[in-house]
């Protein structure tokens, strides 16, 4: 007996080369990315609406819902922070591209991350605890460098709790 194809067989067969199969590519499609969503994404723009939200909670005196709020925005600052830096470290020398929007995402974060422990440290100095506010200052200091706004700012404060002493002139003596 031999083998031969119907006609109804090719159709079937053809029918199905032609139909469009969905590669996993295209499923991370713009309209996917859920970590790019600036409502409930992992990323700067979220992070942003974090800061937004506590302040509102912080203007309404409610400030236990604003610390909560901050905390998570400072928790979600590091994490990014480290991953960038870390997906920076391993496509250098692979594709300059990566590292450098890595490095720019990573800038951004810092500076949200210095922004968040500003307010914080402005918070627990309305809660009378000026003592838990040293370290978050110090830390942006650290981050932000006195040369930069924040940094410049994060010290002011130090000299008005009396942590230090000397006024910083920004380099001139």
């Amino acid at each position: 007996m031999s083998f031969r194809p119907s006609i109804f067989s090719l159709a079937l067969i053809a029918g199905f080369a032609l139909v469009p199969i969905p590669m996993l590519a295209e499923t991370s499609s713009s309209n996917n990315k859920v970590l790019a969503q600036e409502t409930t994404g992992f990323n700067s723009a979220y992070i942003e609406k974090l800061l937004q939200k506590g302040d509102k909670f912080a203007s309404k005196g409610k400030l236990e819902e604003a610390r909560s709020i901050y905390d998570e925005a400072r928790s979600a600052s590091k994490q990014l922070i480290s991953f960038y830096r870390d997906l920076a470290g391993s496509f250098r020398g692979l594709d300059a591209r990566i590292p450098r929007e890595m490095d720019t995402k990573r800038r951004t974060a810092l500076k949200l991350l210095a922004n968040v422990n500003l307010r914080l440290a402005a918070l627990f100095r309305r809660e009378g605890q000026p003592e838990i506010a040293v370290p978050l200052l110090v830390e942006v200091v650290r981050l932000m460098t006195p040369v930069k706004d924040e940094g410049k700012e994060a010290y002011q404060t130090l000299l008005e709790l009396g942590f230090v002493d000397t006024p910083y002139k920004g380099g001139r003596r």
